[in-house]
């Protein structure tokens, strides 16, 4: 077998890079836990001296985690001060924790998928699942961290408007169902929004349910409540909007979810589907996000759904034709996309 020696070096080259990301992970989910990317951000350029002193964290450690942050382009270094700035662009990624680009979350999912690798190895073996319930729990707050910025700075603004007539309904006041809430991100920003609107976030994961609630009673909200169930017998009828946030393709029977959804709902009501982008077949999600999505989609979101039952095991990448197949499947009439984003597809599905 003849080796091509330049495509070879490119290979070596993409790997050495992926190395260097790989290893830097751990280093970003403590420099956000410290407040290093924030402090950093917000400061003129800082010495390694100064930003351990603004921290209270030791500058051998600082000056090593900034120069790794430096060759990774995630912060600058001005050789002639010897000193560190972040530019406005990587402040929106990793210093503003409003931004709707903050990427840090990421990272501590991340960190729970390595933990997790002998449970994923065993089940490549024997076919079974893994729960979510029994991920390291990196994985939930990380889960919270990635989603969050998008659905601040997507929900209200325009994923919700591109519904028709939702916005007038939830500014009355609407019963809503949010499935699948998790932390609580989603239920949160619109039960800020919509004080009219009655909420009830249901999860199938009970711890992630009680951190739901803390997250509620901090923030004073008394128009929100939660409950452990699942998609497929969550109670009550006569919801006005039901929403589903990075979910649906995680479930065991997304089919029968969305077909107790429509007997759930109103004549009139409205489900909105949020799930991971992608296009329809595998050679178009063949780029970064597609990249980033099946590698998650093999650690989580496949296992999740067959270890339930059914376990059709869509995946992160699904994409809108075959979501369109299974949301009809299970009684919808009426279905479009409504938006788009460069991570989620935001579709809308009616009785």
């Amino acid at each position: 077998m003849e080796i091509n020696e330049e495509k070879l070096h490119a290979l070596l080259g993409k790997v050495v890079t992926e190395m260097g990301a790989a290893a830097n992970g751990p280093l970003i989910t403590i420099g956000d836990k410290l407040g290093l990317f924030t402090t950093l951000s917000e400061s003129d350029p800082l010495s390694s001296n100064e930003l351990a002193a603004k921290t209270n964290t030791a500058e051998r450690y600082v000056r090593e985690w900034l120069s790794a942050q430096a060759a990774s382009g995630y912060v600058q270094y001005h050789a002639n001060t010897q000193t560190f700035s972040m530019t406005p662009e990587q402040t929106m990624v990793f210093g503003n924790r409003k931004s709707p680009v903050f990427m840090t979350g990421a990272f501590y999912a991340i960190a729970s998928v390595y933990h997790d690798e002998p449970k994923i190895e065993e089940a490549f073996k024997t076919g079974e699942g893994v729960s979510w319930g029994d991920h390291n729990n990196c994985l939930f707050c990380g889960t919270e961290k990635f989603f969050s910025p998008s659905y601040e700075g997507n929900l209200i603004s325009s994923w919700l408007p591109a519904m028709e007539g939702l916005v007038k309904k939830l500014d009355k006041g609407a019963k809503v169902a949010d499935i699948g809430c998790g932390h609580a991100a989603s239920t949160i920003i619109m039960a800020k929004a919509f004080p009219n609107s009655s909420f009830i976030g249901f999860d199938f994961h009970a711890a992630s349910i009680e951190q739901a609630k803390e997250r509620a009673k901090e923030a004073g909200l008394s128009n929100i409540s939660f409950e452990v169930a699942t998609a497929k017998d969550f109670p009550g009828n006569d919801y006005d909007f039901i929403a589903y946030f990075d979910c649906l393709h995680d479930m065991g029977d997304p089919v029968g979810a969305c077909a107790h959804t429509k007997a759930a709902l109103k004549p009139d009501g409205t489900c909105m589907i949020v799930e991971p982008f992608a296009k329809d077949s595998l050679e178009e999600n063949l780029n970064p996000v597609g990249r980033a999505f099946y590698a998650f989609s093999t650690m989580l979101c496949t296992p999740c759904s067959l270890n339930q039952e059914v376990g059709l095991a869509l995946g992160a990448q699904a994409g809108e034709k075959r979501l369109k197949e299974v949301i009809t499947k299970g009684g919808f009439s009426r279905f479009k996309s409504a938006v788009e984003t460069p991570f989620n597809l935001i579709l809308e599905a009616r009785p």
